[in-house]
């Protein structure tokens, strides 16, 4: 028998948290103490009557339902999720990350029921520790070649990753990364931050996490481990990115004699969709020019205004994640699901009820495809 109704205060935090309010400003808002509030959310207080339950869901803008959810847990995480800005991004951005991806997985985890999607497909780099190697080995293994890669989140996708653009309330966060298991076989989650949009950024934020994907333990905490150890694990990403978008013996020659040239770095741009500070960067660690060329050119560009927004910024673009939200529009556009069974599945099934607007946000749905509306059914007569 499916368990009995009943209020979660974990939920409420959930939602909460999510909304950008703090318990106080919750509790002024349903006309609750603030202990009240806070016992609800740690379950010490259960069931509360059911019209503060309904004023909940309309402050928070959640679905009744999402507060009468059980918390079953579907999909296992391991326990690292790699912020890039972890040390210094307040605590409560990155809770509000988590859950989002937490409801990508739980979406995903219910769309391979009906959807094969492509395997994890990532090389074995156990003979070797060295970050150059394992690029070009992760390279080869996805059939990119020595050159540029035009559209990194496409091929991404395409080897098994699944990726999301998420909104973040602040612009600390570039990207973040998770591995989950489904039915024992791991995956890895990317959640790129809609705000840093530009191609270059895009290409560079994939490829770190990429780096953390080939490189790092996930089964250790990173909360527990020291700033040191977590700066080098970021530098370590850093280097498997440049490497990886640049790799060594194609960029050495496409460089040239031009190592120490800025024009010639905004030229490169328009071919590698690689960042400009990147490139130079690559340039120096590759001993193409040295550390006093590499900060007289970081200068010039601080004295140009191109530092933060870099040229043709606006003009370079890639592919935007899309195996979610192709996966969705195939059951619509094929007849396997209506929109209204779908967001009723999430909610029966996988204990997760959203509002439509908000799932499409999650896995970029164009808006609208999940809109549902009663339609009174009409009969086909045939005429006489």
């Amino acid at each position: 028998m499916k368990d009995l109704k009943s209020f979660n205060g974990k939920r409420l935090k959930t939602a909460r948290t999510l909304k950008g309010m703090s318990i106080s400003e919750l509790a002024e808002a349903l006309d609750l103490q603030r202990q009240t509030v806070s016992m609800y959310e740690s379950g010490k207080i259960s069931n509360p009557d059911f019209p503060k339950v309904q004023r909940m869901s309309q402050l928070l803008n959640f679905p009744i339902d999402f507060f009468l959810g059980s918390d079953t847990e579907l999909v296992k995480a391991a326990p690292s999720t790699y912020f890039r800005s972890l040390l210094t991004t307040n605590k409560k951005y990155r809770y509000e990350q988590e859950i989002k991806i937490s409801f990508v997985t739980t979406i995903y985890a219910y769309l391979t029921e009906y959807v094969t999607f492509p395997h994890v497909n990532l090389p074995d780099v156990c003979d070797t520790d060295n970050i150059e190697d394992i690029a070009i080995k992760l390279r080869e293994c996805w059939n990119l070649g020595y050159g540029p890669i035009d559209n990194l989140i496409f091929y991404a996708e395409k080897n098994g990753i699944i990726l999301t653009s998420v909104e973040t309330s602040t612009n600390d966060i570039d990207a973040f990364s998770q591995k989950i298991y489904i039915n024992d076989e791991e995956r890895y989650i990317v959640a790129l931050s809609k705000n840093k949009s530009t191609a270059a950024r895009l290409h560079f934020d994939v490829a770190h996490e990429l780096g953390h994907i080939m490189l790092h333990d996930w089964e250790d905490d990173i909360e527990n481990i020291s700033p040191s150890e977590f700066r080098d694990r970021e530098q370590q990403a850093n280097d498997f990115a440049s490497a990886f978008l640049l790799p060594k013996e194609t960029f050495i020659k496409e460089v040239g004699a031009y190592a120490d040239k800025l024009n010639y770095y905004i030229e490169l741009k328009k071919k590698w969709k690689v960042s400009i500070a990147a490139m130079i960067r690559r340039a120096k660690n590759l001993k193409l020019i040295s550390y006093d060329k590499y900060q007289a050119l970081m200068r010039q560009m601080q004295k140009m205004g191109i530092r933060k927004c870099e040229p043709l910024d606006d003009i370079l673009v890639t592919a935007q994640p899309s195996l979610l939200k192709t996966a969705v529009e195939m059951l619509i556009n094929d007849n396997v699901l209506t929109a209204k069974e779908i967001l009723q599945e999430l909610s029966d099934e996988y204990n997760l009820s959203l509002y439509s607007d908000d799932i499409e946000t999650l896995i970029g749905l164009n808006k609208g495809t999940l809109k549902t509306c009663n339609v009174t059914p009409i009969h086909l007569l045939a005429l006489k």
